[in-house]
């Protein structure tokens, strides 16, 4: 019997979740909402729109057939009804409604649903201190934001920038403005090292040094205490020193948007992200949720993780709209596999880092080891620096990073350790007979005896 769906969020998941839909029941209606204008883009892309490497933000949004993703591309070529500039106000679950609000003109009309999707993403958070409201300073939010960026940049507005927060945005941002714009960009982090919690510090180390050649300074170990300027950000104040700055940009992590389920009654845990099932579920089964606004089961600590990220956006959709068509599909969990390019170097995590594990409660050791992404022999080659984290005792690996060149190398050794379908019960002795973890072996095994 054919069914009406409502998905409320349509950047990554909710597109994913209706077209996979809308190919195992053609005769059933979609109905996609998002309170933007911007929809279905790559949201990986935007510090390469802000850098100037992607020049027109439809590159974001288009197809690999360069067709733009928006409200007609989803009606004529995918039969899937898209209403912009829209926000969902309410979900009633007794009635299986949801009010929608147009944000141009405040019109308001209910929705009526068989299943419903959430796919509300998260929200940046921002520093509540003194001069937060000036101008000048953004979060990076979403596609709108990051076109006002670049337009601040490309009107000459910006020689000096701060970015808050050393995290994966904050580096990625960082770069974007210094490498073609040629900004005097200096980045701000409250803990000891770059890319805390993911990296241990000998590749922090080594990243943050490769940045600083790329001139880009660090001001870590140092807090935020307000902005000055009148009209105009002019600069950035913190427990150190006094910043000057034209442009600041705050990097410093995003929480589940999850009002909306929690005002319908839907359980939200405690760090506030959506709870789900295997299927996806949430605490209502007629109601989907997946994305940034969830929880999911760390593979490595078994217990909830948050990861926002796209690629398991894209991932998870798939198996929402399996499952609204009937189907059984699960999504596991996660390890918090990512990669990013910093310049000319890569540097990319999986599971958990040496000083997460042991914080998580693990009798964790590492070993680090350098080796050629190629063999010793090959004309073209360059150094690879590994990481691996195990269990002492039981051997099971708990997370590896690396950093290397801007190459292939570094994201193919990580994914083949941690994200493949490794043999429950061979664990690290699985992964020590691959050829290229040879000097890993003999590190950890010098090491732990």
């Amino acid at each position: 019997m054919p069914q009406d769906i409502v998905i409320i969020g349509a950047v990554a998941l909710g597109p994913k979740a209706a077209c996979r839909f809308k190919r195992l029941e053609p005769d059933s209606h979609v109905t996609m909402l998002d309170q933007t204008n911007l929809i279905a883009y790559g949201g990986c892309g935007i510090p390469y729109l802000i850098s100037g490497d992607v020049s027109d933000p439809d590159q974001l949004q288009s197809t690999s057939f360069y067709m733009l993703r928006d409200e007609d591309f989803f009606k004529h070529a995918k039969d899937i009804d898209v209403m912009t500039n829209t926000r969902a106000m309410s979900i009633d679950r007794k009635k299986k409604t949801v009010l929608v609000q147009n944000v141009l003109n405040g019109g308001e009309k209910t929705l009526p649903y068989d299943k419903l999707v959430l796919a509300t993403g998260s929200k940046p958070r921002r520093l509540s201190i003194p001069g937060n409201d000036l101008h000048g300073i953004f979060t990076v939010s979403g596609l709108n934001e990051a076109i006002a960026i670049k337009q601040e940049v490309a009107e000459g507005k910006v020689e000096k920038a701060v970015i808050i927060g050393a995290g994966a945005i904050g580096l990625e941002m960082a770069e974007a403005l210094a490498d073609l714009w040629g900004i005097e960009t200096a980045v701000v982090e409250i803990l000891d090292q770059v890319l805390p919690g993911i990296i241990s510090p000998n590749l922090a180390r080594m990243l943050q040094y490769n940045m600083e050649k790329n001139e880009i300074s660090f001001c870590l170990k140092e807090k935020v205490e307000r902005f000055e300027g009148e009209n105009r950000v002019k600069a950035v104040i913190t427990d150190k020193r006094t910043l000057n700055a034209d442009l600041v940009i705050m990097a410093v992590g995003v929480t589940p948007n999850s009002v909306l389920a929690r005002e319908a009654g839907l359980k939200v845990s405690s760090a506030g992200a959506i709870v789900v099932n295997k299927k996806l579920q949430t605490s209502d089964p007629n109601i989907y949720a997946g994305g940034d606004c969830i929880e999911l089961t760390n593979l490595i600590t078994r217990k909830p993780g948050y990861w926002p990220l796209g690629s398991l956006a894209n991932r998870q959709g798939r198996v929402i709209g399996t499952n609204l068509a009937g189907g059984k599909a699960e999504f596991e969990g996660a390890v918090g596999s990512f990669v990013i390019k910093l310049f000319e170097t890569s540097v990319a995590s999986a599971g958990l880092s040496i000083e997460t594990a042991t914080k998580k409660g693990f009798d964790a050791v590492s070993a680090f080891v350098v080796q050629f992404d190629r063999a010793h022999f090959y004309p073209e080659k360059d150094l690879l620096y590994m990481e691996l984290v195990v269990e002492n005792g039981t051997g099971r690996v708990l997370g590896i990073q690396g950093l290397g060149p801007k190459s292939e190398g570094v994201a193919l050794l990580i994914s083949v350790t941690l994200n493949c379908p490794i043999p429950h019960r061979f664990h690290l002795q699985w992964i020590l007979q691959m050829p290229w973890v040879t000097l890993l072996k003999i590190s950890w095994l010098g090491k732990t005896g």
